[in-house]
């Protein structure tokens, strides 16, 4: 995405900077006309733009892929705009059908409250809380009662909300669609009229819910935001997105050691992704770090200084030093100099037929409960999941005391 800049007004070095911090990573900035002009005027009046990420708190943890968007919030948060972390309490009763092929079922009143609870302590990790509004978008939602919200559903029609591609997709596999279900990108949309917002984050999977705010603004007489979505994070398999669903999560709680013996475990190819969007190294040294890389570093190297990055971020800088030093202890101390080296395709393989095909265990029923005894290693981890899939990359399997094989999986 190349920057574009409003003629006739030549950018200031700040404006330019902002701009830069804002495309960095990003998948589309909507409009991005609009956004320069957004950041011209607030460095001329000095007032703050005002920076919109809705969540809802569907599950009590929060984990990498996540933080894709809570990083930008920060990067925008310390150019000096106020940032506003919305906790969708309200939303998450309707459930957001986003990438759904069928209805997806709210999740209770006290589930939500539940999840709230840990949201923002484990998200402030990332944001300067003392920089920071926290809402909830019930403070506006529940006061419309019906009369409002029939009011606020006939300012966006049918024709407009089938152009959405899973509405539109469900409709033509003649699978249902349920009324509200509609009502979902109209609430979020609603928030920005509420907050006033002048930029809404979020992923790609979210860019339709972002268009609705824009439209609904306009609707209410508010200048329209812009959209700034980013891209989503693959997990530990290098294939789906982040999700504890898939089991290939990093949850920004987790400790220290298993934080950075998974961050260990990513792909090559996929490690420099994780770079752009979760590092806060600027793009100049990542390319530095990628230049040394093809000039024959050890790739492991680079991996290593993003995982003790990231550990330092949600632990401290002494903790990611301690899981280094644990990484390497448990390395030297446990594999033999020697061991079989092993090449399986496949990836995403799941961990059992892993030990399977690798020979290290007579089947992936055995597999399975060689897990469930704490038997098995990666890479000098415990593996305590049995749902683990293990993307394309070289890996140090480990089953009981004495077998041990180098994994090759493509």
């Amino acid at each position: 995405m190349n920057p574009q800049f409003v003629i006739g007004q030549p950018p200031s070095d700040g404006v330019g900077r902002a701009l830069e911090i804002s495309l960095r990573g990003a998948d589309e900035l909507l409009p991005q006309d609009e956004w320069v002009k957004k950041l011209q005027r607030a460095e001329a009046t000095g007032q703050p733009l005002r920076i919109k990420l809705g969540l809802d708190p569907t599950a009590p943890d929060i984990h990498f892929g996540h933080t894709v968007v809570l990083n930008k919030m920060r990067q925008l948060q310390d150019l000096g705009h106020t940032v506003i972390f919305l906790i969708g309490d309200f939303t998450s009763l309707i459930g957001d059908p986003s990438g759904r092929n069928s209805t997806r079922p709210p999740l209770t009143a006290e589930q939500i409250r539940s999840n709230a609870e840990t949201y923002f302590a484990q998200a402030k990790l990332v944001l300067d809380e003392s920089k920071t509004e926290i809402r909830y978008n019930s403070e506006w939602s529940d006061p419309l009662g019906a009369r409002g919200m029939i009011q606020l559903a006939a300012k966006y029609t049918v024709a407009r909300m089938m152009e959405r591609d899973d509405f539109n997709k469900r409709f033509k596999n003649g699978q249902s669609i349920s009324v509200h279900e509609f009502l979902y990108p109209l609430m979020q949309g609603y928030d920005s009229v509420a907050l006033k917002s002048d930029l809404e984050l979020g992923g790609t999977d979210q860019k339709f819910n972002l268009l609705v705010g824009r439209h609904l603004q306009q609707e209410y007489g508010q200048e329209p935001q812009c959209i700034l979505t980013m891209p989503l994070l693959e997990g530990l398999d290098g294939v789906e997105k982040m999700s504890k669903s898939k089991n290939n999560y990093i949850g920004i709680s987790e400790d220290p050691n298993t934080m950075f013996a998974k961050t260990l475990s990513i792909s090559d190819e996929l490690m420099w992704k994780w770079y752009t969007l979760l590092s806060f190294r600027s793009l100049e040294e990542i390319a530095a770090l990628k230049a040394e890389v093809a000039g024959g570093r050890n790739p492991k190297d680079a991996k290593v200084l993003l995982a003790k990055e990231l550990t330092a971020r949600f632990h401290s800088a002494q903790a990611a030093e301690a899981a280094e030093q644990d990484f390497i202890h448990r390395s030297k101390g446990g594999v033999p100099d020697e061991i079989p080296e092993v090449t399986l395709s496949g990836a995403p393989l799941g961990i059992a037929q892993l030990l399977k095909q690798a020979n290290l265990a007579p089947s992936t029923s055995e597999g399975n409960r060689l897990i469930d005894g704490g038997g098995v290693r990666i890479d000098s981890a415990v593996v305590s999941d049995k749902g683990l899939k293990l993307g394309a990359g070289s890996y140090v399997v480990q089953v009981g005391k004495r077998k041990f094989a180098r994994v090759h999986l493509a």
